[in-house]
């Protein structure tokens, strides 16, 4: 049985309905305490799904829930993951991202589970030196966000050097899209307030072409890029949730064994993209064609950080786990579309 944290998110409930499928005979604990998450994201019909209200930084709690089952391995999606809010708010980060999972970690240890796949991010990267990035790229996060994350892989590391906790760090892309085949009336999909991620905006500026206040804000046209705008790389939800489980497999496997370079063999880090950028133009394009209607925006000023191009070098992750991303943009943009047509929350 496997505890995942944040399950109701976006990328967490995809995972939960990815895991499931995969592993029908298999029990999952979702822990959330439903502050960012939504409840209508998880099938709670499923017998093998226990889902707690818990924040993970409540040791008593979790200390209970790790008693009351046996856990083999923890999935670590819970986080707060606005990079603007994350530069505002700094210390409401460190306190949910870093403080709580830190407290959650002990919990972990008490119980004597020493396997965790952890939720991180391109962002621990920072500014990049080259493009695509790959794993030996300098992390030098230059937000608060990025900066907590790694915290967390930093203090993985040291937990597989004191205490022999065996780890795989994902670093994500962009993530985007939606299930492409889920149960009837059981649609999921990303659904944040308010929103900050580009194919769902565009999407929504496309259906509300109408609305003054539903257009699109292009942030620049002046980098140094094919069409000056930012580039970006968009990993479909459904093929990060594959590597989750391919990564849990591996952590399972009597082979592991992490990078030479870390933590005594028992941990490494992993980047998940596509290896194919895309321009917020290519993307707009991509959400006219799908949905047959016009994406209107406005150009507006540069946001102070905005890299010209992120994108991914996976190759370790197909590597070491055997994973490819399935999803291309049109076919993210197309899951991304249904949802909305369909959103239940």
């Amino acid at each position: 049985m496997i505890l995942v944290t944040g399950a109701a998110g976006y990328i967490g409930s995809h995972f939960v309905r990815y895991y499931l499928k995969q592993n029908p005979d298999s029990g999952l604990v979702a822990v959330d305490n439903l502050g960012l998450g939504n409840v209508l994201s998880l099938d709670q019909t499923n017998p093998n799904l226990h889902l707690y209200k818990v924040s993970i930084g409540d040791r008593a709690a979790v200390d209970k829930i790790f008693a009351s089952h046996k856990i083999d391995a923890v999935v670590h999606f819970a986080a707060n993951a606005y990079v603007g809010e994350s530069q505002s708010k700094p210390f409401k980060y460190f306190e949910n991202n870093v403080c709580e999972t830190l407290r959650f970690l002990q919990s972990m240890q008490q119980a004597q589970v020493q396997k965790i796949v952890f939720s991180s991010t391109c962002a621990t990267y920072g500014n990049p030196c080259y493009v695509p990035i790959d794993e030996n790229h300098p992390q030098k996060p230059i937000n608060t966000y990025g900066s907590t994350k790694l915290m967390i892989e930093e203090a993985l590391r040291a937990l597989a050097l004191s205490v022999q906790v065996k780890y795989v760090c994902l670093r994500y892309f962009n993530a985007a899209g939606a299930d492409p085949d889920p149960t009837e009336g059981q649609e999921i999909g990303e659904s944040h307030e308010p929103e900050s991620h580009l194919i769902p905006l565009a999407l929504s500026a496309a259906l509300n072409s109408d609305k003054k206040n539903q257009r699109l804000k292009v942030f620049g046209d002046d980098y140094a890029t094919a069409d000056g705008t930012c580039v970006r790389d968009y990993i479909h939800v459904n093929d990060l949730a594959e590597a989750h489980c391919l990564a849990l497999k591996l952590l399972n496997s009597d082979s592991f064994s992490g990078d030479v370079e870390e933590s005594n063999r028992l941990g490494l880090a992993l980047n998940l993209g596509t290896a194919h950028g895309a321009s917020v133009k290519e993307v707009i394009a991509a959400v006219e064609s799908v949905t047959g209607k016009a994406v209107p925006y406005d150009l507006v000023a540069r946001r102070p950080g905005d890299p010209p191009s992120l994108v991914a070098d996976y190759t370790k992750a197909a590597q070491v786990l055997g994973w490819q991303p399935k999803f291309d943009l049109r076919q993210t943009v197309e899951s991304a579309y249904n949802w909305e047509l369909k959103r239940r929350y």
